[in-house]
């Protein structure tokens, strides 16, 4: 009986300035043929070149360059394919993000999903962008992947079917709001949001799901805030009626020390910095962004493009093994959850 076929990941260059393609290198480098998985890199020729002085020892005459998109079945056993989605020589000053690496990351980005949305590859797995590089020299009003992810696969259009959500060893988060301004974010709670996060994160991962509170101790019954008797409570009571396992809200405070201790399997937070605090706390540099609700797999690392670390052989790909053996699990249908 054969052996099932390896799963093939695209990876994404991310910024091409930062430490994307630095921790695409040493992954791969690390083991050029991975036993569980064939890499496909998606990056610029140019990125990858600039770091031959830093990467000595990286088996460089492995990469094979694509011209074109492959097909299943095409890729070599035991290579690195890399596929440019730009094509072009240029230089690159490592470290500061210029109009060219901004676009540079959304033509790898781009080109990652017509791979994993074609079948080529099984999941997408993508290293970090500069929102601030891509909005102000190349695409005004981006706000990061997961949006842009949304959008174009039309989710935006169907009401709010997507998550961010971060697999860590001890803790599993989902966001209501990303990248908005706190004031934005406030704005942004509401029954029907809430309920449409719910019932996407009761979908696509289930098991026992708390809402987190907006005010000190969930409001203390109305008195420290209004939001979670008027707004909360009400879309968590609709949400049970609805047959889904969800509790809430909770108070903040304790909220994620409880389902470190199991009593939870998921937590939505309300916003970016209530639950990313809590889980880099607790698990900087092993937890795993998943984009939930979109019509293919879609990781990432939960850390920046370090643009302070680029070019100088400095940077951990341990976070990057971390998301990819992630990724795997997704694959194999083994869903993180401890219910």
């Amino acid at each position: 009986m054969s052996a099932p076929p390896r799963p093939i990941l695209a990876l994404t260059q991310g910024d091409p300035a930062g430490i994307g393609p630095e921790i695409l290198l040493k992954l791969i480098g690390a083991d050029p043929a991975p036993a569980a998985w064939q890499p496909l890199l998606v990056a610029e020729r140019a990125a990858l070149e600039a770091l031959r002085p830093s990467l000595p020892d990286f088996p460089w005459d492995r990469l094979t360059w694509l011209t074109t998109p492959p097909e299943r079945g095409e890729l070599e056993a035991g290579g690195i394919p890399v596929l440019d989605p730009v094509g072009s020589r240029r230089a690159l000053s490592l470290g500061h993000s210029g109009p060219a690496d901004a676009a540079g990351a959304m033509a790898a980005l781009d080109a990652g999903i017509a791979l994993v949305r074609s079948g080529a590859a099984d999941a997408l797995v993508t290293a970090p962008v500069s929102k601030e590089s891509i909005a102000r020299q190349h695409l005004p009003g981006f706000v990061g992947h997961t949006d842009y992810l949304a959008e174009v696969c039309g989710l935006e259009r169907y009401g709010r079917d997507y998550l961010m959500a971060f697999l860590a060893p001890e803790m599993q988060v989902a966001l209501l709001n990303v990248h908005l301004p706190l004031r934005e974010a406030l704005d942004g709670i509401t029954a029907e949001a809430v309920g449409e996060a719910l019932d996407c994160l009761g979908r696509h991962a289930g098991g026992r799901i708390a809402l987190a509170g907006l005010n000190p101790h969930a409001g203390e019954n109305g008195l420290l805030g209004s939001e979670e008797g008027e707004i909360l409570a009400p879309a968590v009571k609709a949400a049970r009626d609805r047959g889904l396992d969800v509790h809430g809200p909770e108070s903040a405070d304790s909220l994620f020390a409880r389902a470190r201790r199991d009593e939870f399997d998921w937590v939505l937070a309300l916003y970016h910095d209530q639950g990313l605090i809590a889980v880099k706390t607790a698990s900087f540099g092993t937890a795993t962004n998943w984009t939930l609700g979109l019509p293919f797999l879609r990781t990432s690392v939960d850390h920046g493009t370090a643009f302070a670390l680029a070019g100088r052989g400095l940077a951990d790909e341990g976070p990057l093994a971390a998301v990819v053996a992630a990724t795997l699990g997704l694959i194999s249908g083994e869903l993180p959850k401890k219910r």
